[in-house]
């Protein structure tokens, strides 16, 4: 047993390492083609700038449609047929999409690997499951920590990425990351072994297929007022990927590394907000105060990007929007004194439910505000092209009032009565 031990640490080491990339790679799959899905999309409608943004809006939307129902059903299949099938299908899937959308010759093309991106995209849930399977209980909080630094460095390289390879071809970030998802599947192959015992398995549940399951505790009060706070954020959050690539693209004149790497630094400086700030100022003056000076500095971002006359005073913002990434750790902490225990995983089921739909509306909205406001003939020039982008400020303005109300509400103290 002793001459086993340390061959069972390792393949559990290199498993954890799998996963970890695999979450990576997810988030990469949004973030590295930012830079030039817009150009490359208007390339392929003959520069006409508004079908640009209402093809680039209807990408964004589909997208999170297929991540948002897609995760609930990968996560019932593997907790049916294993962690390990899932995972690599899904793996092998972004390697295909990604090809798919390399070879694109029309927007229909490059529509169809966008889907398929969605779909293999939302393998998380699996891979968080596998994660909760090899962790034991006292480590599973320090385990979840480390996936989500492995999501934030995705987001954090991504756009850098997708701007230095943009830069040399529009179509060779798909190339690099169809490289990256086959390369992590052969490694998967031979260094994931199954987490999930047959016993384990469970039939398939309708209920686990649906993904607005979880939307039933918003009939509580005292989660709904929170909640919807959470979801405005993540609703202006949408104005970033969707409208913020075009924008600065169209109206600026930037090209793919500028764009990544700004939208690398945005990334760096929620990192470091969040890492390294939200713990002493909730300490200070509270999650409730917090997620207001989140609120309150993310809408000054906004309006600072929308209103820019130039590129100089757009990166200014960069530094200001950074400072909302006080917020989300905020409302989270919120919510999760508002319920019990034993419902702390049906609340996270809830705030993905809120995030996907939000990623379904967003896209369609701000890209329909942000085509409507260009100017004759479709150029961007005109001040009104940040418009959307004040707009989303406005939602997060909109969210103070309620947060500063959020301290008046009581917190639950026991265990609330089952909604099903």
């Amino acid at each position: 047993m002793s001459e086993l031990a340390p061959l069972r640490a390792g393949r559990r080491s290199a498993a954890f390492g799998f996963i970890m990339a695999t979450i990576l790679l997810d988030m990469l799959a949004m973030a590295i083609v930012l830079p030039v899905l817009p150009r490359l999309v208007q390339g392929l409608v003959h520069g006409n700038t508004v079908l640009t943004a209402h093809v680039f809006g209807i990408f964004g939307a589909a997208w999170a449609a297929m991540q948002f129902i897609t995760a609930p059903i990968l996560g019932a299949l593997s907790d049916r047929y294993g962690r390990r099938p899932v995972i690599l299908l899904s793996c092998l899937g972004q390697a295909i999409d990604f090809t798919v959308m390399a070879l694109a010759p029309t927007v229909g093309w490059l529509f169809i690997g966008r889907i398929l991106s969605g779909a293999s995209s939302a393998n998380i849930a699996a891979g968080n499951a596998y994660i909760a399977d090899v962790t034991p209980p006292q480590r599973r909080a320090a385990a979840f920590g480390i996936s989500g630094v492995a999501a934030a460095l995705g987001f954090v390289l991504g756009p850098a990425l997708g701007g230095i390879l943009g830069g040399i071809s529009l179509r060779l970030p798909f190339w690099f990351a169809a490289g990256l998802a086959l390369a992590n599947f052969f490694y998967g192959w031979f260094a994931l072994p199954e987490s999930l015992s047959r016993r384990a398995r469970t039939r398939l549940s309708w209920r686990a297929l649906n993904p607005l399951s979880a939307l039933g505790f918003l009939r509580r009060p005292c989660v709904a007022a929170p909640a919807t706070v959470y979801a405005l954020g993540t609703l202006a959050l949408q104005a970033v990927p969707s409208v913020l690539v075009l924008y600065v693209q169209d109206r600026f004149g930037w090209l793919p590394l500028e764009i990544g790497l700004t939208l690398a630094a945005a990334g760096v400086g929620f990192a470091v907000v969040g890492g390294a700030l939200v713990g002493p100022v909730v300490h200070r003056i509270g999650e409730v105060r917090t997620l207001a000076v989140g609120l309150l500095f993310g809408a000054i971002g906004f309006v600072i990007f929308g209103l820019a006359p130039r590129s100089l005073i757009f990166w200014l913002g960069v530094p200001v929007f950074s400072i909302w990434g006080l917020s989300m750790p905020a409302v989270q902490g919120v919510l999760a004194h508002r319920v019990g225990g034993a419902e702390q995983g049906r609340l996270q089921g809830l705030l993905a439910s809120l995030t996907g739909l939000t990623a379904l509306i967003g896209p369609l909205l701000f890209t329909g505000i942000y085509a409507r406001c260009l100017g004759p003939g479709g150029i961007a020039s005109v001040w009104t092209a940040g418009i959307p982008l004040v707009v989303a400020g406005g939602l997060l303005l909109a969210s103070i009032g309620p947060t500063l109300r959020l301290s008046a509400t009581r917190t639950v103290a026991v265990e609330p009565k089952r909604l099903d």
